[in-house]
């Protein structure tokens, strides 16, 4: 039996398929938040093991494009970036192609900032 989650995010894609001017928050099925097993935070970096053209097609637009761009080894904000859609639903998309297991997500590692790592990047900045 089918969770009312997954109810609402086949009716939000037949919707958006009958209509494409459908907002964002519609085409999530109304969630803003999917569990995985690793968070996914802006630079968190997402990839495709195995790409499946045929797989593809059955997908949504916004999911095509999603899946298609993180075959690159994309960040989420870069992920966001390339297809045009909000950071929001880019990273419920991909929450449910990780799920499905379509997508590998590479949590990152924890790293230890340094002064003058930060002042590196200041001075990157100031040169913008």
């Amino acid at each position: 039996m089918a969770s009312s989650a997954y109810r609402a995010h086949q009716a939000a894609r037949r919707a958006y398929r009958a209509h494409p001017q459908v907002r964002p928050f519609v085409l999530a099925g109304g969630r803003t938040r999917v569990r995985t097993r690793h968070p996914l935070l802006v630079h968190t970096l997402v990839s495709v093991p195995r790409f499946d053209p045929a797989l593809a097609a059955h997908l949504t637009r916004q999911e095509r494009a999603v899946y298609e761009h993180a075959r690159h080894g994309l960040s989420v904000a870069e992920v966001s970036a390339h297809t045009g859609l909000s950071l929001g639903l880019v990273r419920v998309i991909l929450g449910d192609l990780a799920n499905s297991t379509l997508i590998t997500i590479h949590p990152a590692t924890e790293s230890v900032t340094t002064v003058l790592t930060l002042e590196r990047v200041l001075r990157g900045l100031q040169q913008l």
